[in-house]
């Protein structure tokens, strides 16, 4: 049996798939050696949720373990509404919605219907300023893009041939440690 994958790494893996190896180098120190204010910004917003502190209303699900045996995958649920059958996936600031978080949300999707849900809506979330973003279920191409990722992130090898972005390499918080850096 493969092991699974943590959701948020297939948000780490579009940003850039060199990231992964080096997040796990620092998986055993403290995050505050390695993370910037972004990063801890970021755990501080997630809080309420990973606590499952969010709300008290039953129609709020947080912090619920989620597994998928069909892709592997595993992590922690932001929030669900069972109301509105609605997904939501929350960042402390958005600004693009990239690929990354998509694949989050489509994760957080696919496990909820393995798990039993009933799943209609799918939503970004910006704490910074309160803005929701409606984000389509997965279609079939979509879908098959979302496999591909996963796919990719199990067969990724950190020898390959790799182009560097000098943008996402001057925010990568492990740019010191790769010798692909642009910064």
């Amino acid at each position: 049996m493969e092991p699974y994958i943590n959701i948020t790494t297939l948000n780490d893996y579009i940003f850039c798939p060199r990231s992964i190896y080096f997040k796990k180098l620092y998986g055993q120190y403290r995050t505050s050696t390695y993370h910037r204010t972004p990063q801890t910004s970021g755990i501080i917003a997630h809080k309420s949720v990973d606590t499952a502190t969010y709300s008290t209303s039953k129609r709020h699900i947080t912090g619920l373990r989620l597994y998928s045996n069909a892709y592997n995958l595993c992590g922690v649920l932001d929030l669900y509404d069972s109301d509105l059958k609605l997904i939501v996936e929350r960042k402390r600031q958005i600004k693009v919605i990239y690929d990354g978080y998509r694949y989050q949300l489509y994760a957080q999707y696919y496990c909820l219907l393995e798990m039993g849900y009933t799943v209609e809506k799918l939503a970004l979330h910006s704490l910074i300023d309160n803005k929701r973003y409606p984000i389509a279920l997965p279609n079939a191409a979509e879908a098959k893009q979302f496999k591909n990722i996963v796919s990719q992130i199990r067969s990724y090898d950190l020898h390959a041939d790799y182009q560097p972005n000098i943008e996402k390499c001057r925010q990568c918080i492990y740019s010191h440690l790769c010798d692909h850096s642009l910064v």
